[in-house]
C-alpha cells in the first residue's frame, strides 16, 4: 500500500505539473506572442494549436492529473499515518476540478466556436477581428485562473510529498 501510495501521489505531481505548466506556457508566451500577430493569424494559430492539442499525450496528462489525486486521496484516507495529506490532497483536487469546469464553461466553448469561424484564409478582415475580439480577452482570462488553479493543486501535492 505504501508503494502504491507514493506511485499515485508522484505520477500525480508530475500530471499536475505538466497541465499547469501548459498553462502557464500560454499565458506567459504563447497569447503575448499571438497578442503581436494579425486577426487571421491569430485566428488560424489558435484553430490549429486546438485540434493539435487533442492527442493522447495531453489527453492522459489532462485526464490523467486528477484521477491520480482522487486515488492518491482515498489511499491516503485508508491509513492513520498518512491522513496529514488528506486536507492538501482535497485541496489540490477541488483546485483541479475547478480548472477542468472552468476549461469546459469557458475554453472548450470558444475554441468550438473559433473553429466553426471557419478559415481565417477565407474571411475579411473586419469578421477576422471581430472573431479574435470575442476570443481572446475571455480566453485569456480563463486559462489565467487555470494557470493559478493548477498551480495551487500543484504546490499542494508538492505539500503533501512532504507528509508522505
Amino acid at each position: 500500500m505504501e508503494t502504491a501510495r507514493t506511485v499515485t501521489l508522484i505520477a500525480a505531481t508530475i500530471g499536475s505539473g505538466l497541465i499547469s505548466g501548459l498553462f502557464y506556457a500560454f499565458s506567459v508566451a504563447v497569447m503575448p506572442g499571438l497578442a503581436r500577430s494579425s486577426d487571421k493569424t491569430l485566428v488560424e494559430t489558435m484553430q490549429n494549436i486546438n485540434k493539435a492539442i487533442l492527442n493522447g499525450w495531453f489527453i492522459l496528462a489532462y485526464l490523467g492529473a486528477p484521477l491520480l489525486i482522487a486515488v492518491t486521496l482515498v489511499l491516503h484516507a485508508t491509513d492513520p499515518d498518512t491522513r496529514d495529506a488528506i486536507v492538501p490532497l482535497a485541496l489540490a483536487l477541488a483546485a483541479y476540478v475547478a480548472t477542468m469546469a472552468i476549461t469546459g464553461r469557458i475554453n472548450i466553448p470558444l475554441n468550438n466556436a473559433l473553429e466553426q469561424a471557419g478559415s481565417p484564409g477565407h474571411t475579411d478582415t473586419t469578421t477576422a477581428h471581430t472573431t479574435r475580439t470575442t476570443y481572446e480577452t475571455p480566453w485569456n482570462k480563463a486559462n489565467t485562473w487555470r494557470t493559478l488553479l493548477t498551480t495551487v493543486s500543484l504546490v499542494l501535492l508538492t505539500y503533501a510529498l512532504a507528509f508522505h
